[in-house]
């Protein structure tokens, strides 16, 4: 596969150096051009059959100048033959000369315009040179999916990049060059967009919310105020405009403006649970436990297990005295999350609900599960109340 690793050049600036990983070859070129190799060596000459040996085992042994020197030596001997170019091609690429592996690939492609190795291996040099448009019908010819989206993404084809990202990531899930791409165009095709509904509707509900998540992303909570007010007034049943103004306002802390925007929000969305969570958490940030609980239940019931939910729904029992359903609560959450902040906030939690009900064992266990996430070796805290 190719990977793209980025460097900075001696002014420092920065620019993508492409490397070819041998053991990456996708496997169906790789059987392919196994094929193409026993072929050549029924048809050539013993002299150029003795250069190609003398290459392939140069190869084996990264002897990378070795191998280019014999795989020229085996294209004088079999000019007609585009077997020997891709040879020569490829050693060329091992060696990172991918600038002069361009000729003998291109070489081998008209001598046998079919031959997918050549295909594959001419799309990843061109690729790998900046030349991502001429790259792309070789890296069709291949199917290589991963490095065709790299392509496609380098020219601007952003929806046909993402495609062809997402199919490679199902060969080999969790690459990460391929997560890192594949987010690139996302966002970059995003961008667009935004940018071309600012253009055409600048005075847009649209266009509001999206100056608005932008300002928000900035923490320009004020600006981004007014944006979702300016959106609500031109669309004020628009779905999650009440919702992400709501945020806004939280993260203000002011509750009570907030209660009343998810609260719009959950009337508008009554099956959203993200929209019970959030009214829920700033009732109990007012001190509205009852109704905070009512509506962290809803919550609940509509996407079981979320732990910011359950945390949160805790909280409210436990507020209420009903100590059982806190803990039951507490601890269906560290059964999903047994790490981070969350997960060190619900242990200590956990451990002061023990202490009231005279659980010492099993607060002190708490306490030692909130001291190794949150900073292990420490001396611990103050016990909770």
């Amino acid at each position: 596969m190719i990977s793209a690793i980025l460097n900075r050049d001696d002014h420092g600036h920065e620019r993508n150096q492409m490397t070819i990983l041998r053991a990456g070859k996708i496997s169906f070129s790789l059987i392919l051009w196994l094929g193409c190799q026993t072929l050549f060596a029924q048809n050539i000459s013993a002299e150029a059959m003795q250069h190609w040996n003398a290459a392939r085992n140069a190869e084996n042994r990264k002897e990378f100048d070795v191998a280019v020197s014999e795989y020229r030596k085996v294209t004088e001997l079999e000019p007609g033959s585009a077997t020997g170019f891709v040879g020569l091609g490829q050693a060329y690429m091992e060696r990172s000369d991918f600038g002069d592996a361009v000729e003998p690939l291109k070489h081998a492609l008209e001598l046998d315009a079919n031959l997918v190795p050549a295909h594959q291996l001419l799309g990843y040099a061109l690729l790998s040179q900046g030349y991502a448009g001429e790259a792309i019908p070789h890296l069709e010819t291949a199917h290589e999916s991963g490095a065709l989206g790299i392509a496609q993404l380098e020219i601007g084809r952003f929806a046909e990049a993402i495609a062809n990202l997402q199919a490679a990531l199902q060969k080999r899930p969790n690459d990460p060059d391929l997560l890192y791409y594949l987010g690139r165009a996302s966002g970059l095709l995003s961008k667009q967009s935004i940018d071309t509904l600012l253009a055409a509707y600048p005075d847009s509900a649209r266009a509001h919310q999206a100056m608005a998540e932008n300002f928000f992303v900035l923490h320009r909570a004020d600006d981004a105020q007014k944006e979702y007010e300016q959106a609500l007034k031109l669309r004020p049943d628009t779905p999650h405009l009440h919702l992400e103004l709501g945020q806004v306002l939280a993260l203000g802390s002011h509750w009570a403006e907030a209660e009343v925007q998810f609260r719009a929000e959950s009337k508008l969305q009554p099956g959203n649970p993200e929209a019970a969570y959030r009214l829920g958490d700033a009732l109990l940030h007012e001190g509205k436990t009852r109704d905070a609980r009512d509506a962290l239940e809803r919550s609940n019931k509509l996407q079981p297990q979320m732990p910011e939910t359950l945390y949160s729904l805790g909280k409210a029992e436990s507020l209420e005295g009903d100590a059982a359903s806190a803990e039951k609560s507490w601890l269906e959450l560290l059964s999903v999350e047994k790490d981070g902040e969350l997960a060190a906030q619900t242990h200590f939690a956990l451990a002061g609900l023990y202490r009231k009900e005279g659980k010492t064992s099993e607060a002190e266990h708490e306490m030692k599960e909130f001291q190794n996430l949150r900073n292990p070796g420490a001396a611990s805290p103050a016990s909770p109340h």
